[in-house]
């Protein structure tokens, strides 16, 4: 039963609501409600996890390419990878990783918001994959005075602009990732850039699959001591994805938490990363969850419900809700 002190404040119980007081301020909160974690919806909570999960390791490996995120990247990759596996080419929910996903999804990602490549770096460009499994990217022309956007007081005829692909494997199945590559064009104050194919040499592995990247890094030269100062920072360090291809083979998903060695890819060594990524997992605790769910039942959630605070000595309606 609800009550009211003589400060105008009501405390405890009325219908399916409760009420207390916080700092000054009368709180009202739900009951909780108990509802049944269906099978939807642990899945959907499963894939969301292993976005999260698969989206900070495509940050980590491009770091060396953006420098600087923006606050908002690791929302924005997690939403595009969710968005890849909804849309996937293969695979059940829950059942599946972005090794199934549409990875057009990923096409165009910004590592920063605040400069993003397209708007910066007015250079055409276009991403291939030979049947070798080699990556080609042509560049179109560039003058470096009128096709790029520079932060405000950064006059282009005094600094070095850097233009940076790279190219990143991931294997999420067996949990590393793999640093094919990078190429740098440097270009000195104001000049013409023609048009040009870079292409890496080393073959994408077939069960991998691969994000290209391109970055356009600034920097300031000192004369007299031949030194470079890096000139990017939060506000300006455009980076985007450019280019994606699927994994032609893809490795089967484990059946056990991953043991990864890298002494299992001889030759291989220095350019292979383990992966901190937890989808794998989520996976094989969702066949655990839903084993248990079979033989004993649905699992119950409690949820709680927030409604605004009372203004004290206003009338309060004990309505049922």
């Amino acid at each position: 039963m609800a009550s009211i002190d003589n400060k105008g404040m009501v405390h405890g119980t009325a219908g399916s609501v409760i009420y207390r007081e916080y700092r000054g301020k009368n709180i009202i909160q739900g009951k909780a409600k108990v509802f049944k974690q269906t099978d939807k919806t642990k899945r959907s909570a499963t894939e969301f996890g292993l976005s999260s999960s698969a989206a900070a390791v495509i940050r980590t490996a491009f770091e060396p390419a953006y420098f600087f995120k923006d606050g908002t990247a690791a929302y924005r990759s997690t939403q595009m990878v969710y968005r890849s596996i909804l849309n996937n080419v293969s695979g059940e929910n829950g059942k599946r990783d972005l090794h199934d996903g549409d990875l057009s999804f990923l096409q165009g990602l910004d590592f920063n918001a605040n400069s993003k490549l397209n708007e910066v770096l007015q250079m055409s460009h276009s991403v291939s994959k030979s049947t070798e499994g080699l990556v080609s990217v042509t560049l179109g022309s560039l003058k470096t005075q009128t096709d790029i956007k520079r932060p405000k007081g950064v006059s282009g005829a005094y600094i070095k602009h850097r233009i940076r692909i790279m190219l990143v494997a991931f294997n999420f199945r067996e949990e590393y990732y793999e640093n094919l590559g990078y190429q740098d064009i440097d270009i000195e104050g104001y000049q013409t850039l023609e048009e040009q194919v870079i292409t890496f040499t080393e073959a994408v592995p077939e069960d991998c699959l691969v994000l290209v990247s391109m970055s356009l890094i600034l920097y300031s030269t000192i004369a007299q001591t031949n030194e470079s100062i890096l000139l990017n920072s939060k506000g300006f360090s455009p980076c985007a994805i450019i280019g994606t291809f699927q994994s032609e083979n893809p490795s089967d998903f484990p059946l056990k938490e991953v043991d990864m060695l890298i002494s299992n890819y001889p030759g291989r060594e220095e350019k292979i990363i383990e992966m901190f990524y937890k989808g794998n997992l989520l996976m094989l605790g969702l066949d655990s969850l839903l084993g248990k769910q079979a033989t004993s039942g649905a699992k119950t959630v409690k949820s709680k419900q927030v409604i605004p605070d009372v203004v004290p000595g206003k009338r309060v309606s004990f309505k049922k809700i």
